[in-house]
């Protein structure tokens, strides 16, 4: 285990799971700096505007570096956007929206937030991805443009490790799946989940960080289930 954090963001602190973490990371750190960003509430973010995620970036660290940043937005359905049960069903509408939120908001993050992190000490960023973004463990097919913004989003992860190793080696670059959590994105779908794996944002949030803080360098790069399991690219 790593030093306790000092300073942590949150990205999408409003939803069910990223309000989980802050109240879990407030319990658990009290005396560490927490910057909670979300478009309703907390610190205000403009998910439209990429100077907004500079400006937000810069606040966080002003003080000091990141040494943790959590990104928890994402878009499974939204109105009249759900998942595709076949491609007749697809539409550039859908897959704009949706890797508007699954793809391109954590790699904006990343772009701001990683030059933060802090390069004494082990530091941490996590995105939430989805074990639907697995393409080797696809065998259901369907979902197209959210399967799809996941897997694009592990490559923008594995991408992001990479690039941040060479100038700092401490720094955890991963994404997490916290499995089907009860909240807006997953409640047209609770009826298909099996006995025990619908989870509260809480204990999804408490396993996610248990893991997270126990991942090292060298799984950098990877997809990590809420049990500790890697997701396969």
């Amino acid at each position: 285990m790593s030093a306790e954090p000092q300073n942590i963001a949150i990205i999408g602190a409003s939803g069910a799971i990223g309000s989980a973490f802050a109240k879990l990371l407030l319990g658990k750190y009290p005396n560490a700096g927490l910057h909670a960003f979300s478009r309703n509430g907390g610190s205000h973010i403009d998910y439209s505007r990429e100077e907004s995620f500079a400006a937000a970036a810069d606040a966080a660290s002003k003080d000091k570096p990141l040494d943790m940043v959590i990104v928890t937005n994402g878009m499974l359905h939204d109105g009249g956007i759900m998942p595709e049960k076949s491609f007749r069903e697809l539409s550039a509408e859908k897959f704009q929206r949706v890797f508007e939120v699954n793809t391109i908001t954590p790699a904006l993050v990343a772009k701001y937030f990683l030059p933060k992190l802090n390069k004494s000490r082990p530091s941490r960023f996590a995105a939430l991805s989805a074990r639907v973004g697995s393409i080797s463990d696809n065998r259901l097919g369907g979902w197209y443009a959210y399967r799809a913004s996941k897997a694009a989003l592990n490559m923008i992860i594995k991408n992001a490790a990479i690039e941040i190793r060479r100038r700092n080696r401490q720094a955890v670059i991963v994404g997490l799946h916290p499995g089907t959590v009860d909240g807006n994105l997953s409640k047209p779908f609770q009826g298909n989940v099996p006995d025990g794996k619908l989870f509260t944002p809480e204990y999804s949030a408490q396993k996610l960080l248990c893991v997270l803080e126990n991942l090292t360098p060298d799984h950098s790069g990877k997809c990590f289930a809420w049990d500790g399991q890697e997701i396969l690219p």
